[in-house]
């Protein structure tokens, strides 16, 4: 037996701005089965067929003949596991509602109104806007890609020489005064101290692999 399914609607309209001229539907089906989900929208119309269930699918279906026209090809769908969702673009631009979804006056207990989409028509003006892509993840501004330049930090393991900024000691007396380019001239210099103390330690021994002396050995006995 072929059953409606609950269908929800909501809509803004505007006389100036088409993407915001727009009727909300959404279809609430859990475990729709996407291989035979039908649906079919004309200017004046919409039809939808689909099986749903996860244990016994059932067929769901409904066609309704809209108040006013809608322009298909500016409108949009998306399909999850719990719902499909219509964005209906109104053809006429203008501030006026729709009195009602369909064409007919006519009471359909499956179709009721989206009171989490829904704003009164003298209340759109700063209402918050409906997110178009609920339920689904999105990439931050620019996308992920954007973040491979960081890459280039990899020639951060020369920062290894800065160990000669021991030699900072200097600036007891705080930040304040500090001039920039005889502290870089420093750092440079140390850094080239640095490399050459690990050149002559390449000729040298082993011994500093071993670590510091035992505490009792660091001490000269009295």
């Amino acid at each position: 037996m072929v059953q409606h399914p609950e269908v929800l609607w909501a809509q803004r309209s505007s006389e100036t701005d088409a993407a915001k001229n727009i009727v909300y539907l959404t279809v609430n089906l859990p475990d729709i089965q996407e291989s035979t989900l039908k649906y079919n929208l004309t200017p004046t119309s919409i039809s939808f067929e689909a099986k749903a269930g996860s244990e016994q699918p059932r067929e769901y279906k409904f066609d309704l003949d809209f108040f006013g026209e809608v322009i298909p090809e500016e409108s949009s769908s998306k399909f999850s596991s719990r719902s499909f969702k219509v964005i209906l673009r109104k053809k006429e631009l203008t501030l006026e509602y729709w009195p009602r979804l369909t064409k007919e006056k006519v009471r359909n207990a499956f179709l009721k109104t989206d009171f989490e989409k829904w704003v009164d028509e003298d209340e759109q003006e700063g209402a918050a806007e409906v997110e178009e892509d609920e339920g689904f993840s999105g990439f931050p501004p620019g996308g992920p890609g954007g973040m491979g330049g960081m890459g280039g930090m990899g020639g951060m393991g020369g920062m290894g020489g800065l160990g000669g900024l021991g030699g900072m000691g200097g600036m007891g007396g705080g930040m304040e005064g500090m001039d920039i380019e005889k502290l870089m001239a420093q750092m440079a210099a140390n850094q080239g101290s640095s490399s050459g103390q690990a050149a002559d330690d390449d000729d040298g021994d082993d011994s500093d692999d071993d670590g510091p002396p035992p505490l009792e050995d660091a001490e000269p006995s009295k």
